[in-house]
């Protein structure tokens, strides 16, 4: 269970570490950034699919917590 745990973690670090980075746009709420800042925009192709995994993996890591603390 310690060995699964593990795994998951490291792959979920990795898998947030290659999302892109929002907060680059946070800045231009300050200093008045374009009028699309806020909108909503729709994830395609690569990002739709690791924003998807870090979904599935994240869920995958509770399960093992959960589990593991009733062993």
């Amino acid at each position: 269970m310690k060995i699964a745990l593990l795994v998951v973690s490291i792959l979920l670090i990795i898998i947030v570490l290659l999302q892109s980075s929002k907060s680059e746009d946070a800045g231009h709420i300050i200093s008045g950034g374009g009028p699309d800042l806020l909108k909503n925009r729709k994830e395609r192709g690569s990002e739709l699919f690791i924003s998807r995994l870090t979904l599935c993996l994240g869920l995958v890591f509770f399960g093992i917590c959960l589990v593991s603390m009733f062993i």
